[in-house]
Formats: structure tokens, C-alpha cells, sequence
């Protein structure tokens, strides 16, 4: 006699035999009810089961006359009652919005869709797994900051009532690694969630996972190698290779992967030279149909300029190397290129993937860099990076010079799991409340 609990996906009424179908996490098993064999309770309580109840059964193993491998119920128990209706089994949850608004109905329904939850997991398992074997420690720092630095973006705000002061989700893991690197940790990475108070598309969620490495006594020509070896490890653990189909066309993470400059990228697109101390960007930038704000700079408006001219296009993984300094305060200034940092985004499918600097270790020049951003502030730019005395406290004690990436987890997932939409990785994405549903 065997013992089998699982959810009804599956229910045939023959008279005097029934089929019940049920699923747990492994696989489906079919139930033979029949009168002759089953304690009389048992098969009186299959007219009150429904689609979507969790029952346990005891009988024997055995096959039908079709050959299939069932068991052969003897006793029958609800162990839990579906008070609403689920999907019909053979079609499922078909509309996309209810497939993220209640996706354990998907997840018990399409068994495919669960490939996601194990392409997450195996993605996280490889990149612990390649980490871990450079010597390099996890780590947990806290998701409530004082100031939300490590990123531009606007954060959202909660208060702590004990203390008595506002605080906010953090925006990025970076400042508190960094103050590792200063506590002698040489080589450390963390995954956890960010929260940004920002818009909701393809590849932007209010909540998502990163993961941020900083290793020091190296910079972001390492941090190329090491965001390589990352994607790739992924790529293998998910796909099983480093050529795969995404959204019909082919990925290519084999080989040397290409190095594009930001300005030079920027020029190419605008078939002229763009520099940054251009006095006609503004002009540049409305010619190719970019609206400019009053308060940006020369490097705001460059970064404009390729975000829609000139990241959309890239497909193959590029790293797209040296921005401006104004939008990248937490990157070293270039040892040779004036007036940009050490900072490289790798771009796969249209997408920043990884940004990655030498990183900002003199505190004088790291005060320099805050200022810049404080006065595009006054001048009415929001998202700014704010001045962190106490990440410049930290710094006064001397970091190593070290190089740094993030990985967005949730968006290399899209691509390894061939999902359009960032929305369909994020087991529970933020959505648009609903409205007028009664189902």
C-alpha cells in the first residue's frame, strides 16, 4: 500500500469508476476509484472534491488497462478545499496579467512556467559557486539607510519610531561593501534586494535583486573579466551553453566581447564628434528629437543621448566604457581621458546588464564628486546622488583602490530565460492595482 497527496488538476466520472488526476511538486499521478475496491466513505466523498483540492490517497500500485501507472484508491481524504474556481487543467491561466497578479495559479497550473523559479535558482547557485571559488566572502549589509546613496535614484522613505528618524530602503548595496573593503575584507559580494521609488516597464520593477562584488588592489578592466566569468557561469548553469535564443535571435556570449566608448558611441550615432566640452550639445541632442532640461550638464545630456540613440541597439554583450563624470560620482577619474571616469556598462539585449567602475577612493575627490551632484540639486535636478558624510568619514580612514560591479539579476534572468518583461522573472511583481474584477 502507497500513500499519495497532491492537488486535483484532473477529474473523470465514469459511474462506478472515477479518475482523479492530482499533482504535486515532482510530477502527476492518476487515482483509479472504483466502487468494487474503495471503502465505502472514500468513494462517497469523491462527489464532494473539486478541481484545485488537496487530497491524500492510500491504495495499491498498479496499471490500468491502457497501461498507465496509477494507484488504486483505497481510503481518500480532503486535506484542503478550493473555495473559488481554478483554471481548466489542459489550458491553464492564460491571461497575462492574471498570470503575474496570481501567479501561484500559474505556477499550479503550468508546470512550464515554474522553469523560472529553477533558472533563478541556479543562476544564484552559480554565481555563489564562481565567487566562492576566487576567495571572494558573501555578505549582509543593512536594507535600511540613513541616506540612500550608491545609485541616482529616488528612493522611498519610511520612519523608524523608536529612533525617531526617517529612513530608506536602500537604493543600491554599494557604500556598505565598500566600507568592508576599508574594514580590511578584500574581497567581498552580497545578493539582495534594492527598492527604487521609480517607474514600472520591460526591464524596470520597484524591487529587484542585485548582485554587487568589490575586490581590492584591482580596477574595472578586472571587474570586464570578472562580470564575464559571471555571465557566463550563468549562462551555462541555465542554458546549458554560451549561444542560446532570445526572443528569436541569437546570443553570442563566446569569444571577446566588444568595447565601445560612450562619446565615441554617442558620435557615431550622431554622425558628428561629440565631446563634452561642446557648447552646442543641447542643439546636438534636440536635432536627434531629445528634449534637454534647463539644469543638465554636458555629461547628463551625453548619457541622454546614448540611452536613446545608442543602448537600444546593442544586442551582442558590449561593454560600453568611460562615462561621464558628472553621472558617475562613485567612479575614479580616467587615468588619460579628461572629464570621464573608469565606468563600464555591459549592455546585452538592449539592456544595462552590469555597471562596474574603478572606484572613488580619495576622499577629497569623492567630496568633489557629491558637490557636483549637490549643485545639479539646486539647479532642480532631482535624482542626484546625495553628500554622505558618514560614507566620507569611512573613506578618511583609507580604502584600497579596488574595482566594483552590480549585476541586475532580474534582467539577466529575462534573457537566460528567454522572458520578455522583467514582470515575468519577479515571482510577485509590483502591479497597477486592479479594477472592476470579481473573479
Amino acid at each position: 500500500m502507497r500513500t499519495v497527496a497532491g492537488r486535483i488538476v484532473l477529474k473523470r466520472d465514469m459511474g462506478k469508476l472515477k479518475f482523479l488526476v492530482i499533482r504535486d511538486r515532482s510530477a502527476d499521478v492518476q487515482l483509479v476509484c472504483n466502487e468494487r475496491d474503495a471503502e465505502p466513505a472514500a468513494f462517497q466523498l469523491l462527489d464532494e472534491v473539486d478541481l484545485g483540492d488537496i487530497v491524500g490517497a492510500t491504495g495499491r500500485v498498479g496499471t490500468t488497462k491502457k497501461g498507465e501507472l496509477s494507484l488504486f484508491v483505497q481510503r481518500l481524504a480532503i486535506l484542503s478545499k478550493a473555495l473559488r474556481p481554478w483554471p481548466e487543467k489542459w489550458h491553464g491561466l492564460r491571461d497575462p496579467d492574471l498570470q503575474q497578479r496570481r501567479r501561484y495559479l500559474q505556477l499550479a497550473t503550468d508546470l512550464d512556467s515554474r522553469r523560472i523559479v529553477e533558472a533563478r535558482a541556479r543562476t544564484l547557485n552559480a554565481f555563489r559557486t564562481y565567487l566562492d571559488g576566487q576567495g571572494f566572502v558573501e555578505v549582509e549589509t543593512p536594507v535600511l539607510h540613513g541616506t540612500a546613496g550608491g545609485a541616482i535614484a529616488r528612493p522611498f522613505v519610511t520612519h523608524h519610531r523608536a529612533l525617531d528618524v526617517d529612513l530608506n530602503l536602500r537604493i543600491a548595496l554599494e557604500l556598505y561593501l565598500k566600507r568592508l573593503l576599508i574594514g580590511g575584507l578584500e574581497r567581498v559580494y552580497e545578493i539582495g534586494r534594492n527598492f527604487r521609488n521609480e517607474g514600472i516597464d520591460r526591464d524596470h520593477n520597484p524591487e529587484f535583486t542585485m548582485l554587487e562584488v568589490y575586490q581590492a588592489y584591482v580596477d574595472y578592466e578586472t571587474m570586464m573579466e570578472l562580470g564575464m566569468g559571471l555571465v557566463r557561469a550563468a549562462a551555462q548553469a541555465v542554458r546549458g551553453s554560451l549561444r542560446f535564443s532570445y526572443q528569436g535571435r541569437e546570443m553570442d556570449l563566446e569569444g571577446e566581447w566588444p568595447r565601445v566608448t560612450v562619446l565615441g558611441s554617442v558620435s557615431e550615432a550622431t554622425g558628428e564628434e561629440v565631446t563634452l566640452d561642446r557648447p552646442d550639445l543641447a542643439k546636438i541632442a534636440e536635432r536627434n528629437g531629445i528634449d534637454v532640461h534647463p539644469t543638465w550638464g554636458p555629461g547628463k545630456i551625453v548619457l541622454e543621448l546614448f540611452e536613446k540613440l545608442v543602448e537600444h541597439d546593442l544586442w551582442s554583450p558590449t561593454f560600453v566604457c568611460d562615462f561621464p563624470r558628472e553621472v558617475s560620482p562613485l567612479a575614479r577619474p580616467h587615468r588619460s581621458e579628461p572629464g570621464v571616469v573608469e565606468h563600464f556598462d555591459l549592455v546585452m539585449a538592449g539592456m544595462e546588464i552590469i555597471p562596474a567602475y574603478s572606484e572613488l577612493s580619495d576622499p577629497d575627490e569623492q567630496r568633489a564628486s557629491f558637490e557636483i551632484q549637490a549643485e545639479a540639486r539646486r539647479k532642480g535636478e532631482e535624482e542626484t546622488h546625495p553628500v554622505d558624510e558618514d560614507f566620507l568619514l569611512a573613506l578618511e580612514h583609507g580604502m584600497p583602490p579596488a574595482g566594483g560591479l552590480g549585476l541586475g539579476v532580474d534582467r539577466l534572468l529575462m534573457i537566460l530565460a528567454d522572458a520578455p518583461s522583467i514582470r515575468d522573472v519577479i515571482l510577485f511583481p509590483h502591479l497597477r492595482p486592479e479594477e472592476g474584477r470579481d473573479d
